[in-house]
């Protein structure tokens, strides 16, 4: 084994003890609602089985107030990691990620390179479209990550719950 790949290995060895994390998902969105959003019932599925508690739900129109609301929101509560999805485009409508990146303390850069890498195998060039985005504010994770229900479940799948514990982890230690 190669000495970086160990010392991720003992990072998420020690992270086991985390045990489960609280979570909150926020769906940005003008058109979803609590029957209609699927990426909510994904979610919620998901966290569960994983193991961890969704603490939070909530589904606010693309408005930089609403969405600036509800991480203030959840980052006081008990949730250790908010995900958000939806409004990470180029349109006009999209401003989920202007709100974040201004909020966020400290960013993980990694995880929209390596989403848009991973996208890039579903939508080809238009990966380049998103504005994924992750990082931290006030001791809580924040995750960004497109509306469509395909981006929701290849950010959860390959990125999201193989290093959830491990990113909980590095916030306390």
């Amino acid at each position: 084994m190669k000495p970086n790949m160990k010392s991720a290995e003992q990072h998420r060895s020690y992270a086991e003890s985390e045990g489960m994390i609280p979570i909150a998902v926020v769906t940005v969105s003008d058109s979803r609602t609590a029957e209609n959003d699927t990426n909510y019932f994904y979610l919620r599925e998901a966290i569960t089985a994983a193991g961890h508690e969704l603490v939070g739900y909530a589904i606010v129109k693309d408005e930089p107030d609403q969405v600036d609301a509800t991480l203030e929101r959840f980052a006081a509560s008990e949730a250790r990691m908010i995900l958000f999805n939806g409004g990470t485009g180029i349109s006009k409508r999209d401003r989920t990620y202007d709100v974040l990146s201004r909020k966020l303390e400290k960013t993980l850069p990694g995880f929209g390179e390596i989403f848009r890498m991973l996208s890039y195998d579903q939508v080809g060039s238009a990966a380049m479209l998103s504005r994924a985005t992750a990082g931290v504010y006030k001791d809580t994770v924040i995750i960004s990550t497109p509306g469509s229900p395909a981006a929701v479940q290849l950010a959860w799948e390959k990125l999201i719950e193989p290093e959830i514990q491990h990113l909980a982890w590095e916030l306390v230690r």
